[in-house]
């Protein structure tokens, strides 16, 4: 059927759906209401006849208004029929009490890759360093390594200070400052077909590794690891989400399937959304930790491993186990 003939056939029927959509939209008054109720009992069957109509336009090669009319009609209908209020609050708390352990479940393959890039660095520099101490000059200069020694000298009356900021407030600025910066390049790194995800996975891996590495090995063990301990669970596993959000943008670009680049783009990146929103949740409270609890010289290092173990498995339980109702 050409084109013409098609919308001349179906253009009343779309008016009166438009009409009907507008109407909803702006909630006009002065309508009888009877007959509203007797338009909207017919609206699912007009709704679901336009949606076979924007298939058949696209399947036919119709002109790109025609289509874009029938599409903006079926996105129109299905939230003046299905679509509920927007509630902010209650949005927010179904994504964390299911909607966020859910979407990372479901990208536990991607999130296996971002974490073995990040950590296997990390790991391997730590190891390194304690066998051959000068492989730290390849990835701090000396100026920049005495500054973090200083940070962490058992002398300290609070650990984690620079002079720059030597409040806690000062502190929860730099670090969140930091970690969202970090996240944000992570995230979106992956548009470089996902060369700049893999890039700072490595490299955030190489350097904290290498700054741990150092550290346990110079005689500054019990006061980095204690202070680390508390907040390491949010902050590294915020990184590796915000790098698992970064590689699903990169393979989407690399291997978009049977879809074009930006339609596979658009998709990964509306999963990746979710998956950084949830990081920067996480890497917020971490920054939180980081300013007032971590430096606490006069809680026992014991004390705070205890809690940092402790914060691991209640990341690990929350990833795993919350919102597996309903077949989750």
């Amino acid at each position: 059927m050409k084109q013409e003939l098609f919308e001349a056939r179906h253009g009343a029927e779309w008016r009166e759906f438009e009409d009907w959509i507008d109407g909803r939209s702006r909630n006009r008054a002065g309508r009888d209401p009877a007959q509203d109720n007797v338009i909207a009992a017919d609206m699912p069957r007009r709704y679901r006849r336009v949606c076979q109509h924007l298939a058949l336009a696209r399947d036919r090669g119709y002109g790109g208004d025609i289509v874009d009319r029938l599409h903006g009609m079926a996105v129109g209908g299905y939230h003046a029929l299905y679509a509920r209020p927007v509630q902010p609050r209650s949005e927010l708390l179904a994504f964390v009490r299911a909607g966020f352990p859910r979407l990372v479940r479901s990208e536990r393959r991607t999130l296996a890759a971002a974490a073995l890039l990040f950590f296997g660095p990390l790991a391997g520099m730590v190891v390194l360093l304690q066998y051959f101490p000068d492989l730290v000059y390849y990835f701090i200069t000396p100026d920049r390594l005495a500054g973090i020694e200083n940070m962490y000298d058992p002398k300290a009356e609070r650990l984690g200070r620079t002079p720059e900021a030597d409040t806690a407030f000062h502190m929860l600025g730099v670090y969140i400052w930091n970690n969202i910066r970090i996240a944000f390049q992570t995230f979106a790194g992956g548009l470089l077909f996902g060369i700049g995800t893999l890039f700072f996975l490595l490299f955030n891996g190489l350097f904290i590794g290498a700054v741990a590495g150092h550290l346990t090995q110079a005689g500054y063990a019990e006061t980095f690891w204690s202070f680390v301990s508390g907040h390491s669970a949010l902050e590294l596993t915020g990184i590796v989400l915000a790098g698992a959000a970064g590689l699903k943008l990169g393979m989407a670009l690399v291997a978009p399937g049977r879809l074009s680049r930006n339609q596979a783009l658009i998709a990964a990146a509306r999963r990746g959304a979710g998956l950084i929103y949830g990081a920067a949740g996480m890497l917020f409270i971490a920054a939180f930790v980081e300013a007032f609890w971590s430096p606490l010289t006069e809680v026992a290092p014991q004390i705070k491993y205890g809690a940092g173990i402790a914060l691991w498995l209640a990341v690990a339980a929350y990833f795993l186990q919350v919102g597996r109702g309903r077949g989750a």
